[in-house]
């Protein structure tokens, strides 16, 4: 049986990014695993009833995912609105579809306040990166699966190649 990997939907092209727009990546990867059927696309933060387009948002206080799953760090919009429970229900069901489906691996666009899972924004909103992982990232690696960036692509390409 051969591994199944969650995937951020803005990587497989569908604007669903806070901007509207999508961020597709291209590699020969891609189009394998979707004809070996591995693929499951998510947007996190659309499947909690967020819009597209919506406001930036950020992990307050140089905070990371963890410490808003443990509820010591708030996600807030650039014009103040406070998102953590959308973001809180994102995970949730990134994790319920993960599980559901038997994905071992995620592959998340890096950067996001949910699905970054090597960097992300330093909730400023000032463009500041610091290590760290976004929420849905930070709640699947709870979970037990194994997340990897858009950056890290051949990295899971080779830790697939490995096991399956």
């Amino acid at each position: 049986m051969v591994s199944k990997i969650l995937v951020s939907a803005c990587l497989m092209g569908h604007a669903v990014r806070y901007d509207g727009r999508a961020k597709p990546l291209v590699h020969p990867a891609i189009g394998r695993w979707m004809q070996e059927g591995r693929l499951v696309t998510i947007c996190p933060e659309m499947s909690a009833g967020m819009p597209v387009p919506r406001p930036p948002a950020e992990i307050a206080d140089a905070a990371g995912g963890e410490d808003v799953l443990a509820g010591k760090a708030r996600v807030m919009e650039l014009t103040g609105g406070d998102v953590t429970d959308e973001f809180l229900q994102a995970a949730d069901n990134a994790v319920r579809l993960a599980v559901a489906n038997g994905c071992r691996y995620a592959l998340l666009i890096d950067g996001s306040p949910s699905c970054g899972s090597g960097f992300i924004y330093d909730g400023s909103f000032s463009g500041n990166r610091r290590a760290g992982s976004g929420v849905t990232a930070a709640a699947l690696r709870q979970a037990g699966v194994e997340v990897f960036s858009d950056r890290d692509i051949d990295r899971l390409v080779e830790r697939i190649g490995r096991t399956d």
